[in-house]
């Protein structure tokens, strides 16, 4: 059985000082380094996803001036924008592929991107025959949530390394693990 370990979003706009910075997000992209230096030899694929918005347009209403922060958020992870970056604390070396997702769109899992080769998430693991995965990033409430309730609907074994998630509000955050929980994700 082949394993992954998906990346969530650890970009600048997602971390201290970005856009929608998540408190713990520095920390998140630290411990998932340290944990890469220890680990990224148990995984057969390490998969990075990016927000990756379009610049010209409201990216289908996810961007706003007047934002209502659940289906609408001010501007943030602009293609080829210092805020689009992976976060500086995060050790890229390890990364197998990367998935870009939002662009022109609101979306929030991974599993609605793109590789740099053109295909989805889902098509990537199945052709890389991964069963299981294992969940990072940010945030908890929203595209950590998303990806890993996309995962366990495309039938992988999903575990979240809860010490290497940060999300934007404590009882949200709180919601989304038992959520994914119940669904059948394992919490480690």
């Amino acid at each position: 059985m082949a394993k992954a370990l998906l990346i969530v979003d650890v970009q600048n706009d997602f971390t201290e000082g970005g856009a929608l910075g998540v408190t713990g997000g520095d920390a998140v992209a630290e411990g998932i380094s340290s944990y890469l230096a220890a680990h990224a030899g148990d995984y057969d694929a390490v998969v990075a996803s990016r927000d990756w918005h379009d610049a010209d347009n409201d990216n289908g209403g996810h961007f706003s001036e007047s934002p209502d922060f659940v289906d609408s958020w001010p501007v943030h992870c602009v293609a080829d924008t210092e805020g689009a970056a992976f976060d500086p604390l995060l050790d890229t070396a390890a990364i197998t592929h990367e998935v870009r997702k939002g662009q022109g769109k609101p979306d929030y899992s991974a599993f609605q991107g793109i590789t740099e080769t053109g295909s989805r998430l889902g098509e990537l693991l199945h052709d890389l025959t991964i069963t299981e995965v294992d969940v990072v990033g940010i945030a908890t409430d929203h595209c950590v949530r998303a990806s890993t309730l996309d995962a366990l609907s495309a039938g992988l074994n999903v575990r979240v390394l809860t010490d290497l998630v940060a999300g934007v509000g404590e009882e949200s955050s709180k919601a989304a693990l038992a959520e994914v929980e119940k669904a059948g994700a394992n919490l480690v």
